[in-house]
């Protein structure tokens, strides 16, 4: 095992809204937000990311005088140094140095931290005007050429601020046992207030009012984020990991625009999609590998190489749902160094596990009543999609040739432990990964996919406003017998997801919350599933690891 404090399941499904659950550390962070904005200069809390063997990016915002808010262009350039030291109290300090945050980039600063040591738990802290930052902690990632026991992942996706308060993040953040949080997407949302939910059913208005469109607005709603007590707690506690999905941009982006953007009345997209990762690399601490996008792999010593992809900037134009044009090989969701980027990093990985971070579900989801070895005449003869009705054109579903030539590089280099993680869909699932869902489950799958719901995000039981695990457990019925690949699926809980990876198995521990309009929602486990080494099928789990 690593040097994690052993978690049991009492204290990982039982913290609360009290301060005192939490860390000391997020404590501080949460102080901050909880009184409002808090004190001049950090009220926007602290963050570190990206986690190396030797390093760790970390990241703060300064606020150097009260009219320079988020966006608004205001305030004077000032120095900020920084320090990483063993422990809390900074007796030990290992690294120091200094930024400047000016207003070019709304006073947001990144400290791209190295010469540490690997699989290290740290501190760090800012200072600016004579004030210090609240204390965050950090953990780097283990050496390459070693075997840790296990690396253990908070997994998240889809906060929708007017939605619901996000526990989710609070329970995270209380856990002694995680390397890193891995979110997703859909860091946040671009709608206008009442739009997504309808104004009766905000539980809390977000900033600005209206869509997002420009840089300010973006830079505007990304502030309102990290205020949030819960966010700050997990941003201060554990490094973050994050990818985009479309609403950082607008809903259902793609390379040339989005199902929300109207040029004729909001510009060129390409205006917007500049402003929107312009914002996100200022305020998320993530350390680019490729200029303007989000995919690059991270290493977990020989545990588990993670691939982490970008799939709003480099896809085309969504498919009409029930479309042959899902099957059009000239259509691609990846992009084509994107998708030969990962293929070579499967391939050439060496460690007992692949994981790959990918916004939507890669899994087949078809409805229909066609027998599945029929599909493939059918599609020929009627030019009907291949894999049957694809519902959700937005997730691989709508793009089939990338994903069967991802599949179909895994079965033809013989590359096993492969372990898709996914959001997007504000619901729970879990599945083996088939090339053809129609040979399911006579040949053996190629992968398997833990998919977790959303922090907030409306799902449903939301949407249509009655009790959770009563209407859906009638769609629940209808896609798994549709699609016998996915072995679990909860349409109506929030919360996160705990991925913990050994050299036997990578297991997701489920966990939903009490009640994501309350901002004191306990939580507690749904469901783990587990992938055994060598195996490439899930199986159900007795429960959450170190239970």
């Amino acid at each position: 095992m690593t040097d994690h404090d052993h978690i049991t399941r009492r204290s990982a499904v039982t913290a609360v809204a009290a301060t005192a659950a939490l860390l000391p550390l997020a404590g501080a962070a949460t102080a901050h937000a909880q009184g409002g904005p808090g004190p001049r200069p950090f009220r926007h809390g602290v963050a570190s990311g990206d986690p190396l063997p030797d390093g760790i990016l970390l990241w703060t915002r300064v606020t150097p005088t009260d009219e320079a808010t988020p966006g608004s262009g205001r305030g004077p350039a000032v120095k900020v140094a920084w320090q990483v030291a063993k422990d809390e109290r900074f007796a030990t300090v290992v690294a120091h140095g200094s930024v400047t945050a000016t207003s070019a980039a709304d006073h947001t600063v990144k400290a791209d931290v190295r010469g540490l040591r690997p699989a290290t738990t740290y501190y760090y802290r800012f200072t600016a005007d004579g004030q210090h930052s609240p204390v965050g902690r950090t953990r780097t990632a283990p050496a390459a050429g070693t075997s840790p026991g296990n690396v253990r992942f908070g997994v998240v996706s889809c906060a929708n601020w007017e939605s619901g308060y996000f526990s989710p993040y609070r329970h995270l953040a209380a856990r002694r046992d995680l390397d890193a949080v891995l979110h997703l997407g859909d860091y946040l949302y671009e709608y206008k207030s009442g739009e997504y939910p309808d104004f009766k059913y905000v539980v809390r208005p977000h900033s600005p009012a209206h869509e997002l469109l420009t840089l300010a607005d973006y830079r505007v709603r990304h502030g309102v984020h990290k205020t949030d007590p819960d966010a700050l707690a997990m941003h201060a506690a554990h490094p973050v990991i994050a990818i985009w999905d479309d609403h950082e941009f607008a809903d259902n982006a793609w390379k040339g625009g989005a199902v929300n953007h109207t040029p004729a009345t909001e510009g060129p997209w390409a205006r917007r999609m500049a402003a929107a990762k312009q914002a996100y690399f200022e305020w998320m601490p993530v350390r680019p590998s490729v200029a303007g996008t989000t995919y690059r792999r991270l290493r977990f010593g020989t545990l588990a190489d993670l691939h982490l992809l970008d799939l709003r900037s480099f896809r085309d134009q969504q498919a009409e749902p029930g479309s042959g044009a899902v099957d059009d090989p000239g259509r691609t969701m990846t992009g084509r160094a994107q998708l030969d980027w990962l293929k070579t990093g499967l391939a050439r990985s060496d460690t007992a596990w692949r994981l790959v971070g990918t916004s939507v579900m890669i899994s087949q989801m078809a409805f229909g009543a066609i027998p599945a070895h029929l599909l493939g005449p059918l599609a020929d003869i009627l030019g009907i999609p291949k894999e049957g009705l694809a519902v959700n054109t937005d997730q691989w579903d709508g793009y089939t040739d990338d994903r069967r030539e991802l599949l179909t590089h895994l079965s033809d280099r013989g590359i096993d432990n492969t372990v898709f993680l996914s959001g997007d869909i504000h619901m729970a699932w879990a599945n083996d990964v088939p090339v053809e869902a129609a040979t399911y489950p006579q040949r053996k799958p190629v992968a398997t996919e833990f998919v977790v719901t959303s922090v907030s995000s409306d799902n449903v039981d939301d949407i249509l406003h009655v009790a959770p695990h009563t209407v859906s457990l009638a769609g629940v019925a209808a896609i798994r017998a549709a699609n016998r690949h996915v072995k679990w699926l909860d349409m109506d809980s929030h919360g996160y997801g705990v991925l913990d990876v050994t050299a036997e198995h990578t297991q997701m521990d489920y966990f939903g919350v009490s009640d994501k309009t309350d901002p004191n929602a306990t939580s507690a486990p749904l469901r783990s599933y587990r992938t055994r080494s060598g195996t490439q099928q899930m199986e159900r789990a007795d429960g959450p690891v170190g239970a």
